[in-house]
């Protein structure tokens, strides 16, 4: 009979007997080879009894779960595609080169959006994508390790696919050293040299993404950026940018926009501000890892990923390609 998989030996009063150190190990090793059941890890849906295994995609309007060829084929109805991230869990970069890879199939004219790169590198990534660069020259010329400084691993495949294909990336970002700047003394304290990366119309007034961030304020400590007015501009301007960038940017076709999940979440950053500007339609795929509690409300899409995260910290080595 093989013993469940909270099977202990029976108590024993003073030193135990070889036999019962024998009945024991016999007891582990049964178990062990029986494979106790160890309940997979799942993504709970807040309000919603069901919990979601990995690689499910559920539709949030309807609650139902949907194929990866009806997710595709709705997403490439629309002008903008927005697919989130961790940045450090390689899973969701490499759904988001599935999906790259699915549209440009279903698709002409496809357009990659990337949160990575300010658009001062715009130049760059069009070296890039005519193949005038290496990957050495490229991580030069764009600082990556200056300024994303994640590790490029995690980029190269969705890169390389635009190289190889030609597909134009898009430089979304303001130059990362502005919103810290903003973050310590506000729009205001900008120099005039700053303000000309400045979007056109910086939104301050949504109520609900003033909230969200308060929330996130609130739970970190921020050592000389304590005021959350500077703090929230700060946000405001970044989302706003990027937006300002894909409002300019769309082209002829679908723009697929690579950014962090807290850029896309509720749609009330980037998604809402783009959608002002020029009302493209638009769709949003939020990638959630197994283990943690997702809301309908935070995209149209949610795509339950494995939880497979690098180091939190930044990284400065490379990952090598499997060959």
């Amino acid at each position: 009979m093989t013993p469940p998989c909270d099977t202990q030996a029976p108590p024993l009063k003073g030193r135990k007997s070889f036999r019962h150190k024998l009945w024991a190990f016999i007891a582990l090793v049964m178990a062990a080879a029986a494979g106790c059941a160890v309940a997979p890890k799942t993504l709970s849906i807040k309000g919603q009894p069901t919990r979601l295994m990995e690689n499910t995609i559920l539709k949030t309007d309807t609650a139902s779960v949907v194929t990866r060829q009806q997710m595709i084929a709705d997403l490439a109805r629309h002008r903008v595609v927005y697919v989130g991230e961790s940045h450090t869990n390689p899973s969701h970069h490499a759904i988001q080169l599935e999906v790259i890879r699915a549209l440009a199939q279903n698709t002409s004219n496809l357009v990659i959006g990337m949160e990575m790169f300010d658009h001062t590198y715009q130049a760059v990534l069009d070296r890039w994508v005519a193949g005038e660069l290496d990957e050495t020259a490229f991580l030069q010329q764009t600082h990556w390790y200056a300024n994303w400084r994640f590790n490029f691993g995690l980029y190269r495949d969705i890169l390389e696919y635009a190289k190889e294909k030609g597909i134009r990336i898009i430089a979304l970002n303001v130059p990362f050293h502005i919103p810290p700047r903003i973050r310590v003394g506000g729009i205001a304290s900008l120099s005039e040299a700053d303000r000309r990366h400045l979007p056109a119309v910086i939104n301050t007034t949504d109520a609900g993404h003033r909230a969200y961030l308060q929330e996130i304020f609130n739970l970190h400590a921020f050592r000389g950026r304590d005021t959350f007015d500077f703090f929230y501009e700060a946000q405001c301007t970044w989302e706003d940018a990027m937006a300002e960038a894909v409002a300019d940017h769309p082209g002829p076709g679908t723009m697929v926009v690579l950014a962090g999940n807290g850029h896309i979440i509720r749609k009330f950053g980037i998604p809402n501000r783009a959608f002002a500007r020029v009302n493209a339609p638009f769709k949003t795929v939020y990638l959630a890892s197994v283990g943690d509690e997702a809301e309908l409300s935070w995209a149209d899409y949610l795509w339950v990923t494995p939880d497979q995260r690098m180091p939190h910290g930044r990284m400065m080595g490379g990952v090598k390609k499997k060959k």
